[in-house]
């Protein structure tokens, strides 16, 4: 049976972009002898002969910097749930070394998990000159166009910058929990609706004999913690596949939710800064980015490095809000 939540969430997973105009807790800087403790681990990395992300957690060995690793990983459950990690000097590193850097930090933070079928954990985020809206087998991030906000198919999803655009492509979140309590306050009649299951397009990732699609509700409540999925471009491309439209509700609801997700009152930007590592609980935020213009010159494009995590102390997820692919993220194990 479905639980629905009919009561707001307080605490600090429901802020607003008001709430933090000026507060800035939610970026933290590391400090000179953990950029030092990083670095050392890199060596030992490179003194194995190895690359990310070939190593495990051991070859990586970071264990003064334990506080800090528990640190990220409750805050992304238990607090506000994202996180902008600044301070590492990029000036200094390799595309290579920086990669070592956050593919070892991650292992420590969660178990990084594959981002589409073929298995890659560790993503590269570049624009491929590929067309996300005519093409339905294109993901956005090969795209330098403007991304709706969204969640992801991991517990946690990390971003690090190697470098960023010419101009644009700044990087939005939104609190989930307080789209909800909007939604709430403003149209319960839209309560239901969360709780449908919805058909989501694979957009091509599915392997041969897969269905290329997968059902799943925006909004989940159990054991005690509301979780959200949204992906509303996934939802629409799926109507030509099952032949099935959405209904007038259904895309009232959806417009709504875009509307709050768009309102500076409700969402922070931020823009990316080489050596910036942003971490995003995908159950509590939406995220977003917008249209950039990029350099000519290829090894002055906009270069991202993506990992999908799934955290020690991540949430239980109900049944019918899991997502399992073969080839592709299994969000429980």
């Amino acid at each position: 049976m479905t639980l629905i939540l009919n009561e707001k969430i307080q605490g600090p997973s429901a802020w607003k972009g008001t709430d933090l105009a000026k507060d800035d807790s939610w970026i933290y800087y590391l400090s000179e002898k953990t950029v030092v403790e990083l670095e050392k681990a890199v060596v030992h990395v490179q003194q194995k002969g190895l690359k990310a992300p070939e190593f495990k957690k051991e070859d990586f060995p970071i264990s003064n910097l334990a506080d800090e690793v528990a640190y990220f990983v409750d805050e992304l459950e238990n607090g506000k749930g994202f996180l902008l990690i600044r301070g590492l000097p990029m000036d200094k590193y390799s595309d290579e070394e920086a990669s070592i850097i956050y593919w070892g930090l991650g292992l420590h933070m969660g178990k990084p998990i594959t981002q589409d079928a073929r298995g890659t954990l560790l993503g590269h985020i570049k624009d491929q000159g590929l067309d996300f809206k005519d093409n339905k087998k294109v993901r956005g991030y090969q795209t330098n166009v403007h991304l709706d906000y969204h969640t992801d198919l991991a517990d946690v999803v990390g971003l690090l910058c190697l470098r960023k655009a010419k101009s644009g492509g700044l990087s939005s979140i939104a609190s989930a929990i307080a789209v909800y309590n909007e939604i709430l306050e403003k149209h319960p009649e839209y309560l239901d609706i969360l709780y449908r299951p919805f058909h989501h397009d694979l957009r091509g990732e599915e392997v041969p004999g897969q269905s290329p699609i997968f059902t799943s509700p925006i909004f989940s409540y159990y054991d005690g913690k509301l979780s959200c999925r949204y992906l509303r471009q996934y939802v629409e491309s799926a109507q030509s596949k099952t032949g099935i439209s959405l209904k007038k509700e259904e895309i009232e609801l959806f417009n709504f939710i875009d509307s709050l997700t768009h309102d500076p009152n409700m969402h922070i930007d931020m823009m990316m800064e080489p050596g910036d590592m942003q971490f995003v609980n995908n159950y509590t935020i939406f995220h977003s980015r917008t249209t950039f213009e990029d350099y000519e010159e290829d090894e002055r494009k906009r270069h991202l490095l993506r990992l999908w995590l799934n955290m020690p102390n991540g949430r239980k997820i109900a049944p019918d809000f899991e997502v399992c692919r073969e080839g592709m993220a299994v969000n429980k194990p």
